[in-house]
């Protein structure tokens, strides 16, 4: 498939830092000049892989703050959510939540709602690209698959229409295109870019 690059209109955190530094893969890493952030946050992602196995966009009730689906299951958003919990502690569903209540007119209106729902808000991705954009996270799209940074949180449309979401890997495949680590209906995995379909969105977030 290819990747169209237009620009649009608009297990736990020790563990994964644990990882940083000691191993000969993560000193070139270092070298290379990839964050140790942005190293933090693939390795959280990349733990998911063999855990999450299934994509179940159901709506749940879940705790608030720290809420969550049973991990062998979720949806594209659900990776990077959990990402950010295990590698910084950081609560996408409070973070989206908190915003979305003082900024309600701000965010998308797909869904017909009159007011903030904690449990499903931050799992749509049109609220994150959103957040993002409100917290100057967004970038430009890049001119060529290899302009993305490892520790990238991608937007995309699957079959023209369907938003998605996961963060750009460390690793390239074989034939030098990026890899992306998202769920897009077979659970987590790690796999070319051009998998995601057409890119709409780039965003670099406390990375």
């Amino acid at each position: 498939m290819q990747i169209a690059f237009s620009r649009r209109g608009v297990l736990a955190g020790g563990i994964a830092l644990g990882l940083i530094g000691c191993s000969k893969a993560s000193d070139a890493q270092a070298q290379a000049g990839i964050d140790a952030k942005a190293l933090a946050l693939i390795a959280a992602a990349r733990g998911q892989i063999g855990v999450t196995r299934a994509y179940d966009p159901g709506y749940s009730r879940i705790a608030y703050p720290g809420g969550d689906v049973p991990r062998e299951r979720g949806v594209c958003t659900d990776v990077v959510i959990r990402a950010y919990r295990d590698a910084f502690g950081i609560d996408l569903q409070r973070a989206v939540h908190e915003d979305m209540a003082a900024h309600f007119a701000a965010y998308p209106r797909h869904w017909g709602l009159q007011r903030p729902d904690r449990n499903i808000d931050h799992r749509r991705v049109p609220n994150l690209e959103r957040f993002w954009q409100r917290a100057g996270a967004d970038l430009p799209l890049p001119g060529t698959p290899a302009g993305w940074r490892p520790g990238d949180l991608f937007s995309s449309l699957v079959g023209g229409r369907l938003p998605h979401t996961g963060i750009v890997s460390d690793k390239v495949s074989p034939r030098g295109v990026p890899l992306v680590i998202h769920n897009i209906g077979r659970g987590t995995q790690e796999e070319e870019i051009s998998a995601v379909g057409r890119t709409i969105g780039r965003y670099r977030w406390r990375v």
